[in-house]
């Protein structure tokens, strides 16, 4: 539990009652695949390893039938927390804590909605690529055009 706290940059705290072992087995694929972790956790062990961590604040949400989910990116986590509660009931955010930032329901909701690193990434890329494709058209224009005269005036020429 300590690594996960020292090497995340995202920790999102649940209340989970009542998941079935398919439902978690689901959430841990879901987490999985989004770059993420997901952890059902002790609260006496995860008050131990959040003292002098960045997350030492979280401490107080650990009461209860507590899991976490965890991520390097800083969206990743909560994005999927988040689209695992709205479509099941027996998954509840408590709240969270991005780097010494600690996050409320809201807060972590609202971190759902940004782009994760690698939409982000994906749609730098797209910006990118967009301008020096319009530039190649752009600068293949003249050459046709330069091309369709001079083949006219050619075809004139024979024609005369």
């Amino acid at each position: 539990m300590r690594r996960i706290f020292e090497d995340t940059v995202l920790v999102v705290v649940t209340h989970q009652v009542g998941l079935t072992v398919a439902e978690i087995t689901d959430l841990r694929r879901r987490m999985d695949t989004a770059g993420a972790g997901f952890r059902v956790t002790k609260n006496r062990l995860a008050r131990l390893a959040l003292k002098d961590t960045r997350f030492q604040a979280l401490s107080p949400l650990f009461s209860g039938p507590t899991a976490i989910a965890y991520s390097e990116d800083p969206v990743a986590a909560a994005k999927v927390a988040v689209e695992f509660a709205r479509d099941n009931d027996k998954l509840t955010i408590i709240g969270g804590g991005l780097g010494e930032r600690v996050l409320d329901v809201v807060g972590v909701r609202a971190l759902a909605e940004l782009l994760s690193l690698d939409e982000l990434r994906a749609k730098l890329i797209g910006l990118i690529q967009s301008p020096a494709t319009g530039l190649a058209g752009v600068l293949q224009a003249p050459a046709g055009e330069l091309t369709r005269v001079t083949s006219a005036y050619a075809s004139k020429d024979k024609a005369a």
